[in-house]
Formats: C-alpha cells, sequence, structure tokens
C-alpha cells in the first residue's frame, strides 16, 4: 500500500507479506499525493503514478521486486488524479481514465515490462474518475464503476495487448470505487467497497476469468470508500485503509476463492484515496 491523505497528503507505503499480513509505515519516498493508481509490471516489479498532491501530477515512482519504493520519475501524458490501474498480458500494465482540471478523462497509458510509461491513447469508453481496475483470464484486465455526473457501473475490458474495449453496460450498485479492485484466484477479480447514492457500502462483485462481472455480493466489513487493493500470495488479495468519514487503517482479505473475511486492525498509518500494487 502507498501514498494517500492522513488529512494532509502522504508518500508512507506499507508493505504486506505473502501471507497478507500488513508491515508498519515505511518512511516515504516520492511526492506525496492521493488519489493515484498502481499495478505490477516486468512480472515482479510495481509502479505508483499519477495523482493529486497540490495539483494534478503525472510523476511515477517505481517499486523494486523487494518492495523499495524509488524517487519520483518525470510524469508522462496528461497529469490527472483519481484515476486507476491494473497489469494486463502478464509483465505489463495500463494507467486509466481520471480527472484533470474540469474534465473527466477517458485516456490510457500504457507500461512496458520495463516500467516505461507511454504517452497518451485516446480514450475508449465514457470518460470517469474515482472507478477501479483488476486482472482476470490470466492476462487481461477490466476498468469498472466511476463517476460521470452521476454514479456509474459500466466496465471495460483490456485485451492482453493493452487494447480498451467500448463500455459493457454495468452490473451491481453504481459507486464510486476509487481504487478498490484486485486479482484473487490466479485468473479472477474483484471490485468492493465504494461510495453510491445511498453512501458507504462494503458490497463487493467479483470478476470471472472471461471478464463477466457478477451482481453485488452482500459486503463483509465497514463500508468506506477510498480504499486500496491488491493481490498478495499468488492467489489472494486484500482490501485495505479508506474513508468511513474519517480515514482509517483497516484490512479484509479476499481468499483465493473470492470471500472476503472479518475487518482486521489496521497496521500503519490511517489514510484514504491510496493505491496498492503487488511485487516480487
Amino acid at each position: 500500500f502507498g501514498f494517500g491523505n492522513t488529512g494532509s497528503d502522504s508518500n508512507l507505503s506499507n508493505l504486506i507479506s505473502n501471507a497478507g499480513v500488513v508491515a508498519t509505515d515505511a518512511s516515504g519516498v516520492g511526492t506525496a499525493r492521493n488519489g493515484l493508481g498502481a499495478c505490477e509490471y516486468g512480472d515482479d516489479k510495481g509502479i505508483f503514478g499519477y495523482g493529486y498532491g497540490g495539483g494534478a501530477t503525472a510523476v511515477t515512482n517505481l517499486v523494486s521486486n523487494a518492495g523499495v519504493v524509488a524517487t519520483d520519475v518525470t510524469g508522462v501524458g496528461t497529469a490527472r488524479y483519481d484515476m486507476t490501474a491494473c497489469s494486463y498480458g502478464g509483465d505489463k500494465g495500463i494507467f486509466g481514465f481520471g480527472y484533470a482540471p474540469s474534465t473527466n478523462r477517458s485516456m490510457t497509458n500504457l507500461v512496458s515490462n520495463v516500467g516505461v510509461v507511454a504517452t497518451d491513447t485516446t480514450g475508449v469508453g465514457t470518460a470517469r474518475f474515482s472507478l477501479g481496475a483488476c486482472e482476470y483470464g490470466g492476462d487481461k484486465a477490466i476498468f469498472g464503476f466511476g463517476q460521470v455526473s452521476t454514479y456509474s457501473s459500466l466496465t471495460n475490458l483490456v485485451s492482453n495487448a493493452g487494447v480498451v474495449a467500448s463500455d459493457t453496460t454495468g452490473v451491481g450498485t453504481a459507486r464510486q470505487i476509487k481504487g478498490g479492485a484486485c486479482g484473487y484466484g490466479y485468473d479472477k477479480g474483484i471490485f468492493g467497497y465504494g461510495y453510491s447514492a445511498g453512501g458507504r457500502v462494503s458490497m463487493t462483485n467479483l470478476v470471472s476469468n472471461a471478464g463477466v462481472v457478477a451482481t453485488d455480493t452482500t459486503g463483509v466489513g465497514t463500508a468506506r470508500d477510498q480504499s486500496g487493493a491488491t493481490q498478495y500470495g499468488g492467489d489472494k488479495g486484500i482490501f485495505g485503509y479508506g474513508d468511513t468519514g474519517s480515514a482509517v487503517s483497516m484490512t479484509n482479505l479476499v481468499s483465493n476463492a473470492g470471500v472476503v473475511a472479518t475487518d482486521t486492525t489496521g497496521v500503519g498509518t490511517a489514510r484514504k484515496g491510496l493505491a496498492a500494487c503487488s511485487f516480487n
């Protein structure tokens, strides 16, 4: 888990073991910010990118296969925030959508297997922000939910070549996810938590290995939004931190069958608007 807002923007990080245990805070590296995205690349490394830190930015920070976060890399592409990211193609990544000053975006930026971010690719699908993204099917990805002018449950599939498809009619409660999605079970995914027209929720929506989003699963754990999520242990997932009205540090583990566990007492500084990715 990395970055986020504690009451002010942060660059703290917290490593997650292959048993799903979250470590105490690691000293921050890079521009403190929130509303960013993160994904894996190169099989065993990660990248944090974009976000809001006194203004929209496109800076990125690479994560080594030992979980060490590097200093800022000059941003490529349109500076924006409240976007999201996920891996695709086995060893590459994609940042997509978001909000740049006064404008919803549907653009994407591909990440190579050596962590190089490409310039903007013209957007496909409805421009929106505060959505989530995760892998499915072993080498593909999906963007889902978010806010247009109202809450949305739209999804956009991503091929194993990083090509984003047009909108798929949404399934499940329309809401802002804001980063809360991850893979599980090697080839499936899960969207979780968020903020709907009725307020904060703890519901989840599973994604099959064919990229089909299921209807709502009754929530487990404290309703919140602005959490981060990532895989751990090869085939499991974890949701962590977020906003319940104030920033929290609780986590919820996801089994390799997509079952979300009850709250685990938080470790590390409570914050919201953070991002997460796996490494090693």
